[in-house]
């Protein structure tokens, strides 16, 4: 459905570092880049994720009510994503990390703010 995705940051930087090592416990790459606009990519045959500073020179802001979730393949992953955040200067938010029950089923999840403030989320769908 989606061919990328990219959100704004007022430290590239810590932005970078972040995603690369929680995005690193879901078994990606590190980020590509800069490019041209100072942009990091992280891609996959699905899509790709960036992050950079905005290209209007406002500053970031994260969207209230918004949350990108990334896939993990196993439960162990939901952990690691969170765990590597947290030590990478991202923010525990919402419950634990853990299975819940809800109308799509059982997930495991695990959610943190990055350090612009972005709602990110880890998601493995049980088999």
């Amino acid at each position: 459905m989606f061919t990328h995705i990219t959100v704004g940051a007022n430290d590239v930087e810590a932005s970078r570092r972040f995603y690369d090592v929680v995005l690193g416990a879901l078994g990606h790459e590190p980020a590509q880049g800069p490019d041209p606009k100072g942009r990091y990519w992280w891609r996959t045959r699905m899509g790709a994720f960036a992050v950079g500073t905005p290209i209007d020179g406002e500053p970031a802001c994260h969207a209230n009510g918004g949350t990108i979730g990334f896939a993990a393949k196993t439960p162990e992953m939901v952990q690691a994503f969170y765990d590597a955040g947290v030590a990478a200067g991202g923010t525990a938010i919402e419950d634990p990390p853990g299975e819940r029950s809800g109308p799509f089923g059982k997930l495991v999840l695990a959610y943190l703010r990055d350090p612009s403030g972005n709602k990110v989320c880890a998601l493995h769908r049980p088999g």
